[in-house]
Order: C-alpha cells, then structure tokens, then sequence
C-alpha cells in the first residue's frame, strides 16, 4: 500500500499538468507539478524541526495542504490544531497533550483571530520569504526525477503509522486526540468512494476546516489520493462567495453539513450549484425541507452520511442509486456495523434501536497517550460511536441520536433527538431548536426545549402530544436567539445545556403542563 504522501507523490508525477489546488482565497493556481515542487520545499524545511510531531493551524488553503503533505513527506506528523475558537488555548492544549514544540501558522489568520504569536509558532510567510532561488532549483530538479526516485528520498513509513493528530469536537467533553494511520484513511477514501462513485476526473469543492476529520478526509486527503483538482476557499461561512465560487469553478463533488448547506442554499441564485454530481450532508440531521430546497432551486440531490472522527470517518452514507432520505444510507464496503441492545449486549434485530458499533480498517489506531480512554472505546473489538441507531430490514442505517442525547424517565429510555425532530415539523419556517435534559429531584430528569424566536406554547404543546407520550414532552420552553455551534456547524449541546440551566436556576417560569 502506497502511503496518502506517496500517493500524492504519484499523483503529481502522473498528472503534473493538471491543477491540483486552486486557491480562491488567494487567487493562486497549482498544478500538480509546482504542487510536488512546493512540498519538497517545505519538506528541506521541515526537517530542521523536532522529529514527531509538528502543529498545523493553518486555513483551508493550498498553503494548508501542502504543509500537510510536507509534514508527511519529511518523517513528522501533523497535529491538526483549531483555530476557529480559542486558538491559543487549543495550541496549549494539543502541546501539552502530544508534547511537541514547532506550530506552523500563518501571520495573517494570527492577525484575523487575534491570536498573539506564541513560542516556537513558524509563519508560512517566514517561510516562503526564507526560500532561496536555490532551493527552488533544488526542489524543481529533485521534482524532475522518475517518482521511485523521489519515493526513495523522502518518508517511506508503514500503513499503520500515525498519519495525523486530530481532536474531537469537545461538544460533550474535553477534546480527545485520536490517532489516525495511513490504513485508516485509504481505507475510507477508497471504500465511500467506490460506494458513492467518485473520480479522478471530479472537481472537489472544498471549504470545510482541515482541523476537522470530515474536512482533512473528504475534502485535503480524497483530492489528494484520488488526483483530482480541489477548490480551496478558508471561510465556510462567506455563503454568497461560496455560491459564486460553486457558478464559476463549476465543482461536481461538494460534502459539507447541514447548517452551511442552509447557508448556501438562502445565498446562492437557482442554478449556482448545479454542475454537482455528488453533494453529501454529514456531521448532523439533514431536514426534508434542506434537502427539498436544494432540489428545487439547483436540481441537485442532496444526500446524507454519518461518520465519526475515530472512524477517518465515513461509516455510511446514502446514494443517488441507493437513497432512502431520513436514513443515514447503507454501509460502505469493507466496514461492519452491530446494533447492539444498550442494557443487554445482544444484537438488536432490524428497526430496534442500540448502540452503533464499528470493526473495519477506517477505525483509529486509539487515542493518543490514553490507554485507559482508549480501551473505554471498544466493546470486545467493536468501536462503539457513541450513537444510537437502527438497521432496517432493507440495510440502511438509521440514527437516533447519541447516546448521552437519550435520557431515563419514568424508567423508559427517552431521545431527545426524536422530540427535536418532532417539535421542528411544526415550528415556522426560521425558528430552530434544541431539546436539553437537566437534572429533576422528582422524575430524574426533565426535557427543556430552546427556540430562538418566541412561540405559542400552548399551541406546540398540543400537536406535540398528538405524536410524543407524555414522558417526552417538554417541560419548559425557553429562548436562545442565537444557538450556539462548533465550528463544524453542529449544535454546542455543552454550550445549550449550560445556559438552559443557568436559565432554569434563576427563571421563576411554570412549567407549560403536568399533563
């Protein structure tokens, strides 16, 4: 198995005319050739840092990629860093947690965030300004050698060698530094890819954060892998320039979630995006309306998925040829899913809900440094998610929500993502929500519903009772103009959670009903 560094190796060997990046944040455009030429630069560069591990924080970028291929190239391994929120906290914490120095940065994303220049942070401008004519001679003659040339004088490495650093989201608890190989990632680039049908001839719009699993595989690694031209833009937020990118380059693969593609979708003009062949919704619950809106302004089928840091990540998703919307789609090949009983351990038959397990070479070689955390992870073998789901009876997986997002009332097992579910139908178009369960002297717990715009409650309540029991109805309704999100787009529910219970700790309000 060729390792993801020297596939890329390959790749621009093999397609050295064609574009490999083109960056619309910077206006730069790089083909494979000068892509290869810019990463053995930066891997004479590289070298003169601490073998192990080498902090990137870095926007999506051509500048982002090839620092992570060069990190590769030269023997180190890349600790993804976020920089969205926190940033100098989070640099702190991936050091302390995976003790290493060097953290490549850029000056201006330092300037952008706010973030003081720390110790040992190395600037990609310094960098480029460091770059000599003959280092680019360098560089562009060792470029010019047959590809097992340049495969023999860079990192060869083995498939189960750590192929990058990255931290969990944080939304539930502190961040945990999973350990993905080489194997883990090919694995899933080359399985969801024969599953959903992706090319080499595929222009990848992406604009997702390379700190985050879903944006460091399916968008960096699948177009580095597979050869295909990616279009970089850093700031998935700037919707209407998304849009316009998404007119211009003409992309036909784009992944993102929910929360962007609503984004795009109010920003963008009918047709913007309909060269997409492949659009793929993931990290959160897709709603019928997103994937109806899409349809009708850009004749685009939106599909979703479900993955999972741990698992490099794509686990499931749905097809154009296999599409049951609702469902987070059949399992891609080469990868074993149990559904499996919460209180009893036993397979749970076709539509019972269980705890999702995984076995398969897309899952982590464990978390970094934490043998104890890491041994929590598995049940005999099987990775467990942390979600919930079922199977139905024609093989498409289903989920319910994650396992701390179902709470014990009453003795039954409640989900909270199902009374989510149920308040957003009948909520106006705008308002969104989000179901929390805090702590009740009396019943264990208590559901707390958040909306961002005032409603009837009495009103919502009674449809609610046409479709919930009683034990799932919410006690309270309180409002959250703005919902807190990661910046993956998912829901903060730590975030949620702690202000419903601030407001619950200092609000006289009743409870809507006893029911």
């Amino acid at each position: 198995m060729l390792l993801l560094h020297q596939q890329f190796v390959k790749n621009a060997k093999r397609l050295s005319k064609k574009l490999a990046i083109i960056d619309k944040t910077t206006g730069s455009k790089v083909p494979y050739s000068k892509a290869l030429i810019g990463a053995l630069i930066l891997v004479s560069k590289f070298r003169q840092y601490d073998k192990g591990f080498i902090g990137i924080m870095v926007p999506t970028s051509a500048g982002c990629t090839l620092a992570s291929v060069a990190t590769l190239m030269s023997g180190r391994i890349p600790v993804m860093i976020n920089y969205s929120t926190g940033a100098e906290n989070n640099v702190e914490y991936a050091r302390k947690k995976c003790k290493f120095k060097t953290v490549i940065t850029s000056r201006s994303l330092l300037e952008k965030i706010n973030c003081p220049a720390m110790e040992d942070m190395v600037m990609l401008e310094d960098i480029m300004d460091s770059v000599s004519t003959g280092d680019k001679l360098k560089a562009a003659i060792k470029s010019k050698l047959p590809a097992s040339m340049i495969l023999n004088n860079i990192h060869k490495g083995k498939e189960d060698d750590t192929a990058v650093i990255l931290f969990t989201s944080g939304s539930e608890k502190d961040p945990k530094a999973v350990q993905l190989t080489h194997k883990n990632i090919i694995s899933d680039i080359v399985n969801f890819s024969e599953h959903i049908s992706i090319y080499e001839t595929d222009v990848l719009l992406a604009s997702l954060v390379f700190f985050h699993v879903f944006g460091l595989t399916v968008n960096l690694w699948v177009a580095m892998y597979m050869g295909m031209t990616m279009v970089t833009y850093a700031n998935p937020l700037d919707f209407q320039t998304i849009s316009n990118i998404a007119r211009d380059e003409k992309p036909t693969i784009m992944v993102g979630t929910p929360s962007f593609f609503w984004g795009y979708l109010q920003k963008s003009e009918p047709g913007d995006f309909k060269t997409l062949r492949v659009m793929v919704a993931g990290a959160d619950k897709c709603p019928d309306a997103l994937r109806e809106g899409w349809k009708k302004k850009h004749g685009v089928t939106l599909l979703e998925g479900y993955g999972a840091t741990e698992t490099s990540p794509v686990i499931s998703t749905n097809t154009h040829e296999y599409n049951r919307p609702g469902s987070i789609g059949k399992i891609i090949p080469n990868v074993q899913v149990r559904i499996e009983h919460f209180e009893t351990g036993k397979e749970c038959a076709p539509g019972e809900v269980g705890k999702i397990l995984i076995k398969g070479d897309i899952v982590m070689k464990g978390y970094f440094n934490d043998p104890g955390l890491t041994e929590q992870a598995f049940i005999n073998g099987w990775y467990n998610t942390g979600d919930m789901g079922f199977m139905d009876t024609d093989g498409y997986l289903w989920h319910a929500g994650r396992f701390k997002r179902f709470v014990k009332i009453g003795g039954e097992m409640v989900s909270l993502v199902k009374v989510e579910n149920t308040l957003e139908k009948h909520l106006s178009e705008g308002v969104a929500c989000c179901v929390v369960d805090v702590a009740d002297e009396v019943r264990g717990a208590s559901i707390i519903a958040t909306v961002t715009q005032e409603i009837d409650k009495n009103e919502i309540i009674k449809k609610l009772s046409e479709e919930l029991s009683n034990i799932e109805l919410p006690k309270k309704f309180h409002v959250i103009e703005e919902l807190p999100v990661m910046n993956t787009g998912k829901i903060d529910f730590r975030s949620v959670t702690r202000i419903v219970q601030e407001m619950v700790a200092d609000s006289s309000e009743e409870i809507v009903s006893e029911y």
